[in-house]
């Protein structure tokens, strides 16, 4: 059904074919963009080439025969499984856990940080909506203890970041800086120390407004999985600005429009 196309069409970001670790997917649907890191489990980060097809139809180029899985996205750090996000009214949430195999797990963003997450010894997934308050919430080791809770080890995962606004052009308050800082260890605290440590990873950029910082929060999330034990090699970080690459993508801090695009991971086993 997909083949792996080395330039699927007239994009902004020319340079991107020299960034290892990605590659476009070509259906005859569209294009999506998979990490090479979870290439052993069906995946895809979609574009705003596919507005108007939600998961239901959108499970169907990445697989045949699988069950939607999906959340109303509310900015939190709530994780459900699977079995609690399996049909209309679709539950408050911004992350699930895998129950079984063959499950396709959905979530929306137009500039927040789409986090899909595999197990491959157990062929468990997770799917989680990664903003700011996301972030603050620790939603992605809150999706790494159900799946610890189901036996997988976080030295065993395998996590891929997609598209989303980068640092240099997303503008936050420094309070928001600090709340993100504290959640880089479970029981951080909003001070200076936790500020060094996000600019130490790169996370915490210079802003002209001395009340506001840029903030990397792909930067701030690596870091929060590094220190929840999940190995730097294992985590894949797409380079692609969804602000920046208004052909790609949808972005409510550029257009202030409410549109989404939308990413997905089966489950095995």
């Amino acid at each position: 059904m997909a083949e792996a196309l080395e330039a699927p069409f007239d994009r902004p970001d020319a340079g991107f074919n020299d960034r290892p670790g990605w590659t476009w997917v070509g259906t005859y649907g569209g294009h999506y963009l998979q990490a090479d890191r979870l290439s052993a489990f069906e995946h895809g980060f979609f574009t705003r080439q596919w507005q108007g097809r939600g998961p239901g139809e959108l499970a169907g180029y990445l697989s045949a025969g699988i069950s939607v899985h999906r959340t109303q996205q509310i900015h939190s750090a709530v994780v459900l499984s699977t079995a609690e996000a399996s049909s209309e009214p679709w539950p408050d949430a911004d992350g699930l856990v895998s129950d079984g195999g063959g499950q396709s797990l959905w979530v929306c963003g137009a500039d927040c940080t789409p986090v899909l997450i595999a197990d491959p010894h157990s062929g468990r997934v997770a799917a989680c909506h990664a903003g700011w308050r996301g972030v603050a919430g620790r939603i992605l080791p809150v999706a790494m203890a159900r799946l610890a809770a189901a036996g997988s080890k976080p030295a065993d995962l395998l996590v891929a970041l997609g598209p989303c606004v980068s640092g240099p052009n997303y503008q936050v308050e420094r309070p928001v800086s600090l709340e993100v800082a504290a959640s880089l260890h479970s029981h951080g605290s909003q001070n200076e120390a936790a500020l060094q440590e996000l600019i130490a990873c790169g996370a915490l950029l210079a802003d002209p407004d001395p009340h506001h910082d840029r903030l990397d929060l792909r930067s701030a999330i690596v870091r929060q999985l590094e220190n929840a034990g999940v190995p730097s090699d294992s985590i894949a970080v797409c380079p692609l600005c969804t602000v920046a690459e208004p052909a790609l993508f949808h972005s409510w801090r550029r257009d202030q429009v409410k549109a989404v695009q939308w990413s997905g991971i089966i489950s095995q086993g």
